[in-house]
């Protein structure tokens, strides 16, 4: 099966995440063993094949890290996940991606809808600058048509408390984004993530440009939200793979080398590859 790229672009792909915000969630039939799994999907731009063949099953209310040397795929299979390469005009999709049993490249489902469903947060933090916090985090929302203020303050409100935000901001909603901390702004894109209520949530290396401190509060909330979401989480950091993850993925070269539980992929991995990796000997 092969996905031919959306052509229709919005300003950016924090828009296009936050956009699917009101849609009705569609009925699929809910697997009790995987929120995600692909089979054989392969990731092309343009006669480059970035994404070779990667089958796997991606555990429901659990963190899933992603792992690898740089160059290997990590995110351009995170992005596969929710359609954002239907934004890249030169990028083919093959293979299949189910989301609890429901193919999402199915005829009859919007890449809106999937971006509805598996929220996703960059390695940069992207609030919107001319914005408020509040207004950031209601975005997607206002987007698709809530117009209701007791909704939307509700709705913020408790994006804000999952994030672990809302103490520190609650007396300022209506300061601008950008005032806030890094450590801050990344958990603001969280929470505008989480207000739209996705099932799934991608990471793509949401610490890596933040200080000790504030990555250890991402990596407590990323815990406290696995007991109600699927986090998948790209990342260069292996120790923090270890502490937050529930299962790792080892891509190298655009594919799948070995899948498994944490704590045996990193102590008694199957493949002499993904021990060199995880050792230091490579990457």
């Amino acid at each position: 099966m092969t996905n031919e790229p959306n052509r229709l672009r919005p300003p950016n792909p924090a828009v296009a995440n936050a956009a699917a915000a009101t849609e009705q969630r569609p009925t699929v039939p809910v697997s009790a063993s995987a929120a995600i799994s692909t089979r054989e999907l392969s990731v092309f731009f343009g006669n480059d094949q970035v994404l070779k063949k990667v089958s796997l099953e991606v555990p429901a209310k659990a963190v899933t890290a992603i792992i690898g040397p740089s160059g290997c795929g990590k995110s351009t299979f995170l992005r596969a996940l929710n359609r954002m390469h239907d934004l890249v005009p030169n990028a083919r999709v093959e293979g299949k991606i189910q989301l609890f049993g429901q193919d999402i490249f199915a005829p009859q489902i919007e890449p809106v809808q999937i971006r509805r469903r598996i929220g996703m947060v960059f390695q940069k933090s992207n609030p919107f600058p001319t914005m408020s916090i509040a207004e950031n985090v209601t975005v997607g929302l206002r987007l698709n048509g809530l117009r209701n203020r007791a909704s939307l303050t509700e709705r913020m409100e408790q994006a804000l408390v999952m994030s672990a935000l809302w103490d520190e901001v609650k007396d300022r909603l209506d300061a601008p984004a950008v005032s806030l901390s890094g450590g801050q702004q990344q958990r603001l894109c969280i929470a505008r993530a989480l207000a739209v209520q996705p099932e799934v949530l991608l990471m793509d290396e949401p610490a890596s440009a933040l200080d000790p401190l504030a990555t250890a509060r991402i990596e407590d909330l990323i815990l406290e939200l696995k007991k109600d979401y699927t986090i998948i989480i790209v990342t260069h950091n292996m120790q923090q793979a270890a502490r937050i993850s529930n299962d790792t993925a080892f891509l190298y070269l655009g594919e799948l080398v070995e899948f498994g539980p944490t704590s045996k992929l990193f102590t008694r991995p199957l493949k002499k590859r993904t021990e060199d990796y995880v050792t230091g000997r490579f990457g």
